[in-house]
């Protein structure tokens, strides 16, 4: 049994067992009689049910957050902060309740349901201050009496999709950002945590009521792949963020390219930690640790592969092996306990699926996998955190598994660890331990990792707000939270002002009349 009472979780948090799943904001379109019902794979009991989209509903959505977004760019962009710095007040005063929600539902740790509801409230921090800060630049112009400078305009509605392993904080990364930016918002949670998004739609809504912002600002479509689909073919929404898989998003993207929308996309993560022979151990372990087992290894970030030195492998791998009998599995909103289910039977298989897969290929699994069985465990999403000593070619190892699989494997010199890393079709997230100066700079350089976020002597997981978070290859190249991510919400114009008398044109040319 989970260690909170989840009908009051679920009643201060306006849920209740049967929700509508369409909103534009404080007005909830009529239940369709069609559900997504949420299970919770921390006990198997159903939470509660949310209605779906239908054709009709998704373009009514559509057609208010055109008419809201003609307002929204009106309204000053420290405005649009103001609210939004509102809203981070709010997620405070619900961070316990959403907080629990986020663990039961999604079966993550209660430490890091509390810890995605406090991203949303950094990313709301991050957006105030963007929202004085949209900077274009000005420009001398070869033409005499000429200014020439670029400003940033919104570009309308921007589509959220979103993931089960992190609900509620990859949709505020995009909406804080989109909002400030001038545009309206249109989200389609994962159909795996349905009420989490209802959850949060509440939350906005009571915020943007106080506010005046005009309904359609914020809008939610709870639904299945099709919903995604009318998205991404939709031409009244330029600009689709999705998070999910890299096949999700390579189809995705090819419908949204064939109209000439815009995407930002993430998509799988094949994260490695190289660590080298000038490593502290210690400290190499429990990033190793955490990065594999947290959140049950359902992170896009989670770590998938260990590149270890021949001189420190077996050393190292002892003190893993070791580490991993002490891993605690259960319940997820009991602090005590590590590691929590996976989101449901399915993950279950995929994840004994790529065991055996390793296997065959002839991995050598040092700490065993299987599925937990009895009290505590009745959901049937609990397994066990496993250890394969492999080798970097296999299949198995280039590919993704979002579950607690670790893959070890040795390397001689520091060149062919950073070969072995860069050496997946994923380029997310990836660490190199060393207390060696070069080692550490040669691994930033431009010889060195390929991902989008390459960390010293920390692990693979644990995005900050304020970096910008995203990877390349078949992790789709995009970029949200930080930095001047902001722009891809945005569509530039260069401008030039003549304040003299006449009208030269560019490159010397003549044209008298």
């Amino acid at each position: 049994m989970a260690a909170i009472n989840i009908q009051s979780v679920l009643k201060k948090l306006s849920l209740t067992s049967v929700n509508k799943g369409v909103s534009t904001g404080n007005h909830w379109l009529p239940d369709s009689k069609k559900y997504i019902i949420s299970h919770s794979p921390v006990d198997g009991k159903m939470i509660g049910k949310v209605s779906v989209a239908s054709a009709k509903d998704y373009n009514t959505v559509i057609d208010t957050a055109e008419k809201a977004f003609a307002e929204w760019r009106t309204v000053p962009a420290p405005k649009r902060g103001e609210v939004v710095r509102q809203l981070g007040e709010a997620l405070r005063a619900e961070k316990q309740a959403l907080g629990q929600l986020v663990s039961y539902e999604m079966g993550k740790s209660l430490q890091e349901g509390l810890g995605e509801v406090q991203e949303m409230i950094d990313i709301c921090d991050f957006a105030v201050g963007l929202s004085r800060q949209l900077y274009g630049l000005t420009m001398h112009s070869e033409r005499p009496l000429h200014r020439m400078y670029e400003q940033w305009h919104p570009m309308g509605i921007v589509g959220i999709i979103s993931a089960f392993n992190f609900p509620v904080a990859v949709w505020s990364w995009n909406a804080a950002l989109a909002w400030v930016c001038g545009n309206v918002t249109v989200w389609k949670p994962s159909e795996k945590t349905p009420l989490c998004g209802n959850a949060v739609q509440n939350i906005v809504a009571k915020v943007f009521a106080d506010n005046h912002v005009p309904e359609g600002v914020n809008n939610l479509i709870q639904g299945g792949r099709n919903v995604g689909e009318w998205m991404s073919h939709d031409e009244r929404i330029p600009l689709v963020s999705a998070t999910g898989s890299t096949r999700m998003g390579k189809e995705l993207n090819k419908a949204v390219a064939g109209r000439l929308g815009k995407t930002i996309l993430e998509l799988g993560g094949n994260n490695a930690i190289i660590i080298t022979e000038n490593a502290d151990l210690d400290m190499s372990l429990i990033g190793a640790v955490f990065g594999a087992v947290g959140t049950a290894g359902q992170r896009c970030t989670s770590t998938r592969r260990l590149i270890i030195h021949e001189k420190v492998y077996d050393s190292f791998v002892a003190k893993l092996t070791k580490a991993y009998q002490q891993i605690i599995i259960g319940d997820p909103l009991n602090s005590k306990n590590h590691m929590g289910p996976l989101i449901d039977k399915d993950a279950v298989q995929l994840y004994l699926n790529s065991i055996e897969a390793c296997k065959k290929e002839g991995g050598q699994f040092l700490v065993a996998g299987g599925v937990l069985e009895g009290a505590g465990f009745e959901s049937g999403c609990y397994v066990k955190p496993c250890i394969a000593a492999a080798q970097p070619g296999y299949a198995i190892v280039q590919h993704e598994t979002f579950a607690p699989i670790l893959y070890v494997m040795k390397y001689k010199t520091i060149e062919e660890a950073i070969a072995i890393q860069n050496n997946v079709p994923q380029g997310l997230s990836s660490a190199i331990m060393t207390l060696n100066m070069r080692e550490s700079e040669l691994f930033l350089s431009t010889q060195g990792s390929d991902c989008g976020i390459a960390n010293v002597n920390i692990g693979t997981s644990g995005a900050e707000i304020g970096g910008a978070f995203g990877g390349e290859k078949e992790t789709g190249g995009g970029r949200e939270s930080g930095s001047d991510a902001w722009k891809a919400y945005m569509r530039r114009q260069t401008n030039t002002i003549n304040w003299s008398t006449t009208l030269p044109l560019a490159q010397g040319i003549q044209f008298d009349l």
